[in-house]
C-alpha cells in the first residue's frame, strides 16, 4: 500500500494489523524480522581487512616494497624485515585511525536516537525510537522529534515544523481527515507526519507507516551514500607531491644505477645503490606523520566542540574564504526573546516594564493566558515564540502555572495559517474575556477600542491606529517579530466560533527577536580579520536577516541582499555576477543553497557551508567544507557534511579555520624536516657514486633515521603551537602547491648543508682505509644532524624567538631520537643489524659538533632574517 494520506483509518488499521490499542507484544518479534529497525542505514562499509590493504597502494609504498625485494635478492634480510615491518606498521595505523573516527561517529548517531511513546496491547509506554514498528500507535506532542513516518489518527492543533524535508521555515497544521488527492508532494500530505521533523504545538495520536529507509528522511539517505566525496586541497597536494617525487625518484635510481655499472661495479650491487638511494629519497613516514598530526588537530577540535568526521577536512578549513552560515542558532541564540512593549502610544524595553501599571501587567498576563509553552525548571516546551512570552513573564515572578491557574481557559480557538490568530476564552475576576494574538494588521483590522495607560476603554482613533502602524513598522524593520494583543468580554460561556474575533479592544503589541550569541560578533569581526567573507543565508524574511546581519557585522553598507523569488529569477551567470556583493539571502530554498556554493567555487573560492536540515545534506556535500549541527542537525545532514558542530555555534567555526591553518603550517613544517633531511641523504649517496665511493649507506642506516629518529621531531612539528597571529593572513589558494618556491629553495639549502657535514664525518672515517667505520661516522652525523634540524623546522624565527620550551614535544623528540641512536652506536647485539662500526671517544665528539653545525648556521641566518 502507498500513499497512506488517501486511506481511512478503518483500512490503515487493517493493512497494518493493528488497532486502536496498538500492536501485540505477541507479533513484536515475527515483525521485527519483516521490518527491521527504524534506522538510517548508510552504505555497506569496508572490512578492517580491505581498508588495511588500500594501505598498500601509495606509489611510494610500492617503491618500498620493490627495495624490500631487492634487498631480499641480495641476502641482506635484516633490510628487508625493516623495511616490511615498517610498511605495515604505516599500514596498521592508517587502518586503526579510519576504523576509530567511524566508531566515533556511530556513537555521535546513539547519542541522538529519541524515544518514542507508544501504545501496545492497550498499555502506553516509552521505548527507543529504534524499536518502532509500522503498525504501532505512537503520541507527540510540542516538544517532541517525530520518530518516525505516519499517518495522523487523532489530532488536537497539531503544528509540525518539517524544515528538515521541505526547507519551509513555517509549520505545518495537520489534520486527521483522509485526502482524495493523487500525487501530493510531502507538505501537502497534511495528514501525515514525517520522521525528523519537529512538534511545535498541540498533540496527535499517529499510526506508524515507516520507518528507517522507507522512510521520506530514508529515501533522500539512500541518495546520499550514493554521492562520493571530493579530495581536499591537502589531499590533493600530497597526491601531486607524491607523483612527481616517485618519478623523480626512479629518475634518480636509474641514474645512479647505469653510472655503477659503467664504472664496473656488479649489477646486484648496483641494485644496492640504486636501492639505498630510493630509501634515501622516500619519506617512509610523511603518511603517518600527516595522519598523526591530523588526528591531534581533530581531538583538539572535538574539546572545541567540533567534530571532524574526515581527517584532511581539518585542513581544509585552512584555506576556506567563504563562509555560508545558517542564521537561526548558529549566529543567533536560536530563543526568542522580547525585546519591546508597545501600549497607548509608547514604546517601552523589556527590562523596564512597569508592574505598577495596569495596562503593561495587563498586556504580560494575555500574553501568558493566550499561549501554550510552559518553562518548566528550565525545560521549555512549545513553539518558540510563546516561550518567549512566557519566559518574559518569570523574569517578572509572572509564571504561567500561577497565571494559567488563577485565570482558568474555558474555550480556544487555536491558530490557524488563514485567520493569523489565535483565541482563548478566559475566566478573569468573574468575568469571561476573549483574548486573542496574532499578526499586527489582522487584529489592528478588527479593533474598535483602545485600552489607555490608566485602564480606561476608549474608542479607537486614526491618530492611534497610525501609532500602532508606524511602531509596528519600525519594529520589523529592525528585525522583529511583533504580535498583537487585544480583548474583548463575552456575555456567556459557550463554544468559540471565528465570528467573535471582532469589535476588539486593542491592548498592545509585543516584539521579540532571536538575538545574536554573545560571541558571534567577535566571530564575525576575526573571520574578516582573517580574509574570509562570511555570508548569511536564512529562512526568514529580508528585513529581519539584513537587520541581524547588520548588527553582527555581515553586512556593510554597499552590500546587496536577495531573496529566494530573485534568486529564482535569475541565471547562473546572473549571480555569479553579484555573489561576491551580497552578504546576505534571505527565505532561500536548499536548492538554491547549492547554487550559492556553487557560484562561489566557480571563482576559485574554498566554500563552507552551514545546515541541519536533510534538504540541507545535497549543498553540504557540495560545499569544500560541509557543517552540520550537532543538536539541532538531522542524521543525514551529519552524515553528508565533513565536520559537526556539537553546540550549533558560528564562533567555532571561527576557532576551527585557526586550528586549521595552523595545522597545515606545522604539516608544511613537518614535510620541510623529512624533505631536508632526506634531500641531505640523496645528495650524500649520490656524492658518493658520482666520484666512486663505496655505498656510504646501507638501506637499513636510512630507514632506521627516517622511521625512528625523523618520525619523532616530525611529530613534535606537528604539534607546534600558534605563532604569531594566523587570523591575519589570508586564505591560501586552493591550489596553492605543497612544495612552492620558498619552500623548496630551504629544503635544498639546509639539505646542502647536513650533507657537507656527513661527507666530512664519512671522510674522517674512510681516510683510514675503513669503509665501515666512515659509513658508521656518515649516518651518525647525518642522523644526530636531522634531530638538530627539527628545532629549525618548527618555525620561520629563530629558537630564540620561538622559545625552546613552549613545545616541549620538541624536547622529548630530540632526547627520545638521541638515546635511540646511542643504543645503536653502543650495544655490540644491534652492530651487525644496522652494520655499525667500533667508534671512539673522539669519533663520538668530531659527530656531534659537525652534527650541530648546520643547525648553528641556519639558527643565525633565521635570528638575522626574522628576530631584529
Amino acid at each position: 500500500m502507498k500513499d497512506f494520506y488517501s486511506k481511512s483509518k478503518e483500512e490503515l488499521l487493517g493493512y497494518f494489523d493493528t488497532s486502536e490499542n496498538g500492536l501485540k507484544k505477541a507479533d513484536l518479534e515475527k515483525l521485527k524480522e519483516e521490518y527491521g529497525e527504524n534506522i538510517l542505514n548508510s552504505k555497506e562499509k569496508k572490512s578492517a581487512i580491505t581498508i588495511f590493504f588500500e594501505q598498500f597502494k601509495d606509489f611510494l609504498v610500492i617503491i618500498l616494497l620493490i627495495a624490500a625485494a631487492i634487498s631480499f635478492i641480495s641476502g641482506n634480510k635484516e633490510s628487508t624485515i625493516v623495511i616490511l615491518a615498517v610498511i605495515t606498521m604505516n599500514a596498521v595505523l592508517g587502518t586503526v585511525q579510519h576504523l576509530k573516527a567511524e566508531k566515533s561517529l556511530e556513537s555521535l548517531k546513539k547519542m541522538s536516537s529519541p524515544k518514542a511513546k507508544v501504545l501496545r496491547d492497550g498499555e502506553k509506554q516509552e521505548i527507543n525510537s529504534v524499536e518502532l514498528l509500522p503498525g504501532d500507535i505512537i503520541f507527540i506532542e510540542a516538544g517532541d522529534v517525530v520518530p518516525s513516518d505516519g499517518r495522523v489518527l487523532e489530532v488536537h492543533s497539531l503544528m509540525v515544523n518539517e524544515s528538515s524535508l521541505t526547507g519551509e521555515s513555517e509549520s505545518v497544521e495537520k489534520i486527521s481527515q483522509k485526502i482524495d488527492i493523487a500525487g501530493l508532494t510531502v507538505g501537502d500530505q497534511k495528514n501525515m507526519v514525517f520522521s525528523g521533523s519537529l512538534v511545535t504545538y498541540g498533540r496527535a495520536k499517529v499510526l506508524v507507516t515507516s520507518i528507517g529507509m522507507k522512510t521520506e528522511l530514508g529515501k533522500i539517505a539512500s541518495l546520499l551514500d550514493e554521492t562520493e566525496d571530493a579530495m581536499t586541497p591537502l589531499q590533493k597536494s600530497l597526491e601531486k607531491f607524491g607523483k612527481k617525487l616517485s618519478i623523480a625518484i626512479i629518475v634518480l635510481c636509474i641514474v645512479v644505477f647505469f653510472m655503477s655499472v659503467a664504472r664496473g661495479v656488479e649489477i646486484l650491487d648496483s641494485l644496492m645503490f640504486a636501492v639505498a638511494l630510493a630509501v634515501a629519497a622516500i619519506p617512509e613516514a610523511l603518511g603517518s606523520i600527516v595522519t598523526i598530526v591530523l588526528a591531534i588537530g581533530t581531538q583538539k577540535m572535538a574539546k572545541e566542540n567540533a567534530i571532524i568526521k574526515k581527517l584532511h577536512s581539518v585542513e581544509s578549513l585552512g584555506c576556506v574564504s567563504v563562509i555560508c552560515s545558517d542564521k537561526t542558532g548558529t549566529l543567533t541564540q536560536n530563543k526568542m526573546t522580547v525585546k519591546h512593549l508597545f501600549v497607548d502610544g509608547k514604546v517601552i524595553e523589556s527590562e523596564k516594564i512597569d508592574l505598577k501599571s495596569k495596562i503593561e501587567i495587563g498586556l504580560l498576563r494575555s500574553a501568558i493566558l493566550c499561549s501554550d509553552a510552559i518553562n518548566n525548571n528550565g525545560q521549555e516546551i512549545g513553539d518558540p515564540t510563546e516561550i518567549a512570552l512566557v519566559n518574559i513573564g518569570h523574569k517578572y515572578n509572572l509564571t504561567e502555572i500561577d497565571i494559567r491557574k488563577k485565570y482558568p481557559r474555558l474555550k480556544e480557538l487555536p491558530f490557524d495559517s488563514d485567520r493569523k490568530m489565535m483565541s482563548t476564552l478566559n475566566e478573569i475576576e468573574g468575568k469571561s474575556y476573549l483574548i486573542t494574538k496574532g499578526a499586527p494588521d489582522v487584529v489592528i483590522e478588527k479593533a474598535k477600542y483602545i485600552l489607555r495607560e490608566n485602564g480606561d476603554i476608549d474608542l479607537i482613533k486614526e491618530d492611534d491606529i497610525e501609532k500602532i502602524k508606524k511602531s509596528n513598522i519600525s519594529f520589523a524593520e529592525n528585525g522583529l517579530r511583533v504580535l498583537a494583543f487585544a480583548m474583548k468580554e463575552m456575555s456567556e460561556v459557550r463554544d468559540l466560533e471565528f465570528e467573535d474575533e471582532n469589535s476588539f479592544i486593542f491592548i498592545g503589541l509585543i516584539s521579540m527577536i532571536d538575538p545574536p550569541r554573545e560571541e558571534s560578533k567577535e566571530a564575525v569581526k576575526n573571520c574578516i580579520r582573517a580574509g574570509i567573507k562570511p555570508v548569511m543565508i536564512t529562512g526568514d524574511y529580508k528585513v529581519t536577516a539584513k537587520a541581524i546581519a547588520k548588527e553582527i557585522g555581515i553586512y556593510k553598507d554597499g552590500d546587496e541582499t536577495l531573496n529566494g523569488v530573485e534568486i529564482e529569477k535569475m541565471t547562473d551567470e546572473e549571480l555569479l555576477k553579484h555573489v561576491e556583493r551580497i552578504s546576505v539571502y534571505a527565505r532561500v530554498s536548499p536548492e538554491h543553497k547549492i547554487r550559492i556554493v556553487s557560484a562561489w567555487q566557480k571563482l576559485g573560492k574554498i566554500c563552507a557551508m552551514t545546515g541541519d536540515g536533510v534538504n540541507d545534506a545535497p549543498a553540504l556535500k557540495k560545499a569544500d567544507v560541509g557543517i552540520a549541527m550537532g543538536i539541532t542537525g538531522t542524521e543525514v545532514s551529519k552524515d553528508a557534511a565533513s565536520m559537526i558542530l556539537t553546540d550549533d555555534n558560528f564562533s567555532t567555526i571561527i576557532k576551527s579555520v585557526v586550528t586549521g591553518r595552523n595545522l597545515y603550517a606545522n604539516i608544511k613544517n613537518s614535510i620541510r624536516f623529512l624533505l631536508s633531511g632526506n634531500t641531505a641523504g640523496i645528495l650524500a649517496v649520490f656524492y658518493a657514486s658520482l666520484v666512486g665511493l663505496p655505498v656510504i649507506f646501507a638501506p637499513v642506516h636510512l630507514l632506521f633515521i627516517n622511521l625512528l629518529t625523523d618520525s619523532l621531531p616530525a611529530i613534535a612539528i606537528g604539534m607546534e603551537p600558534s605563532h604569531g597571529d594566523v587570523l591575519d593572513e589570508k586564505p591560501r589558494e586552493a591550489n596553492a602547491p605543497l612544495l612552492d618556491k620558498k619552500l623548496s629553495s630551504r629544503i635544498l639549502m639546509e639539505g646542502f648543508l647536513i650533507a657537507i657535514v656527513t661527507m666530512i664525518a664519512f671522510y674522517l672515517g674512510y681516510v683510514k682505509g675503513d669503509a665501515g667505520l666512515g659509513s658508521t661516522m656518515a649516518f651518525s652525523t647525518l642522523c644526530l644532524g636531522r634531530l638538530f634540524h627539527g628545532f629549525n623546522c618548527r618555525g620561520n624565527g629563530s629558537i630564540l624567538k620561538l622559545g625552546l620550551t613552549k613545545n616541549m614535544f620538541s624536547i622529548y623528540a630530540f632526547l627520545l631520537g638521541t638515546i635511540l641512536l646511542y643504543m645503536v652506536l653502543l650495544i655490540p647485539a644491534f652492530h651487525d643489524m644496522f652494520a655499525i662500526a667500533d667508534l671512539t671517544n673522539r669519533n663520538f665528539i668530531e659527530i656531534t659538533i659537525l652534527a650541530f653545525v648546520p643547525t648553528l648556521i641556519i639558527q643565525v641566518l633565521k635570528y638575522l632574517k626574522y628576530d631584529r
